[in-house]
């Protein structure tokens, strides 16, 4: 079984290029995120149901990556989801939390929004991206799961990713 690192934040920190340059540092396998294509694809109004939807499509490609023998690195995973239910609908589904710590990950990567915000046609909380980075790292904290971090501009946000998970002693492949 692989080692499962998740690198999360807030909106325009990064994690999109920081999960596809570490998974190409570490020969990893890059789990893209899934809610941003979904959405840009929705052709409406995302609803609860939508949101439930992802989630499951979450879960769905943690069990789908369980035999890889490679570093797994998601780009976000259910702790966003889950602020997402309470901060748009204020409820999640009954499952929720159940399904989310039964599926452990090794380490998160939580960036920090010290980089600028940039608008796209998903994007929604430029004006809240310091309190939605307490907020997820307030989950992280109250369920007690290792977390790193992670913060700098371009080629030193990487080069503090790859310090963080050395920690951890995976070494990187380098290329």
């Amino acid at each position: 079984m692989g080692v499962k690192i998740v690198i999360t934040g807030p909106e325009s920190v990064g994690k999109t290029t920081l999960t596809k340059e570490l998974s190409k540092i570490y020969d990893g396998i890059c789990i893209e995120e899934y809610a941003r294509f979904y959405v840009e694809n929705l052709g409406r109004p995302y609803k609860y149901e939508d949101v439930e939807y992802i989630a499951n499509h979450q879960i769905d490609s943690y069990d789908n990556h369980l035999n890889e023998n490679r570093i797994l690195f998601f780009d976000t995973f259910l702790e966003i989801t889950k602020v997402w239910f309470e901060e748009v609908y204020n409820k999640i589904p009954s499952w929720f939390n159940i399904e989310y710590e039964s599926r452990p990950v090794d380490l998160y990567l939580l960036c920090k929004p010290d980089i600028d915000w940039k608008k796209d046609n998903v994007r929604e909380n430029g004006h809240k991206r310091e309190y939605l980075f307490d907020e997820y790292q307030s989950i992280l904290d109250s369920l007690g799961l290792r977390y790193e971090i992670i913060s700098g501009s371009g080629k030193q946000r990487i080069k503090n990713a790859i310090a963080k998970i050395e920690n951890i002693n995976i070494r990187p492949i380098v290329k």
